[in-house]
């Protein structure tokens, strides 16, 4: 017997957007076998996992504070990912971006003014776009895989920011722990509601994925972005620019993981420290993904993953749940989003195979 598989003539919409919750499912039944097998009780877990995160307004606004950066990285990087444009790097941008933003609040630590926490969204976004500016050159220029470049410079920058926080910025009167100053009130993101940690740049996340919705369905720029990674052959007779197209991308994910990070810096973690995200950067690709790289999924998707961190948080404390599960939880629904999505568009048949017999 030999395996073959064959491309579907025709994928259906309905199919299309129905995978991303097969893929769930899936997750949440191998989930509850993942936990037998940890000797928990996997009912108990699953409910601690996935409900408790939303059974109060606090617990809401939490989730907020966890989407906000996930669902603001995902956006940029589905401009790129519609185009072909691998940037596996958001976490290396982000990162870029959280020490430019930081440099400023530093550099004005000892000033007050409502200029500092713009400087420091500007310097933010422009931290996060030149170093995507690094793999969109080696692209454009010498054919360099961006998956690699992209994804190699995001350690150079986590040691970079263990540089500065181990050393120059380190704060003085930090019993010497790798943190710098805690950042002043001008250089903190106001606060959207009392009593919670939820800030300004959810609402800025929001405006950011409705504007890619009407770059990517009302502007010209959009239409050349689809064109270009759907079909690069018509792309080239119709004179669009395959460096621009990869050029607009890094630019634009780089600009909102740098934004993602100035907003992780001051905001919940209102300083700079060697680790500032739990990974967000890479989690924003799944987020990209699960949402069919469209902005309202995009939301959706980046609650969902929201839940699992803040899930697992909770499972942790009253299951003692391993911190690695949140993790593994989130492998398994891109694993499973990947299978589904390969097999919406090709199947896999069985074949008798056949030696043929010369004569004898």
């Amino acid at each position: 017997m030999q395996v073959k598989v064959e491309p579907r003539s025709e994928t259906s919409r309905a199919v299309v957007y129905a995978t991303p919750v097969l893929a769930v499912l899936l997750t949440v039944i191998s989930g509850y076998f993942l936990f037998l097998f940890l000797g928990l009780a996997p009912a108990k877990t699953l409910y601690h996992f996935l409900i408790s995160p939303t059974l109060t307004f606090y617990g809401w606004s939490e989730l907020c504070v966890k989407a906000g950066p996930l669902v603001l990285i995902a956006t940029g990087l589905a401009v790129g990912f519609r185009a072909n444009v691998w940037n596996i790097g958001a976490e290396g941008q982000l990162t870029l971006g959280a020490i430019g933003a930081g440099g400023v609040a530093l550099a004005f630590w000892d000033q007050s003014g409502v200029w500092i926490l713009p400087l420091m969204c500007f310097a933010g976004v422009l931290g996060g776009m030149i170093y995507g500016a690094i793999p969109a050159y080696l692209k454009t220029r010498f054919e360099v895989s961006e998956i690699l470049t992209s994804l190699m410079l995001t350690y150079v920058a986590t040691l970079g920011l263990g540089i500065l926080v181990y050393g120059p910025w380190r704060d003085p009167q930090g019993f010497n722990f790798p943190q710098t100053r805690m950042f002043t009130d001008s250089a903190l993101l106001p606060l959207v509601l009392d009593g919670t940690r939820m800030h300004v740049g959810i609402l800025v996340t929001l405006a950011a994925a409705v504007a890619a919705w009407v770059l990517m369905t009302r502007a010209v720029i959009g239409f050349q972005v689809k064109v270009v990674g759907q079909a690069p052959a018509a792309a080239r007779f119709a004179g669009f620019s395959r460096n621009r197209t990869i050029w607009l991308s890094f630019m634009i994910s780089g600009g909102t993981a740098g934004l993602a990070g100035t907003f992780e810096a001051a905001g919940p973690v209102g300083q700079l420290v060697p680790h500032l995200t739990p990974g967000y950067g890479f989690t924003a690709i799944i987020v990209a993904f699960l949402g069919r790289l469209h902005p309202l999924g995009i939301i959706a998707a980046g609650f969902l993953m929201a839940i699992s961190y803040n899930g697992g948080e909770i499972a942790q404390v009253e299951d003692r749940l391993p911190q690695a599960a949140t993790g593994v939880f989130q492998g398994m629904l891109l694993f499973y989003l990947l299978a589904c999505d390969f097999l919406s568009r090709y199947r896999i048949r069985l074949a008798s195979s056949r030696r043929e017999v010369g004569p004898s």
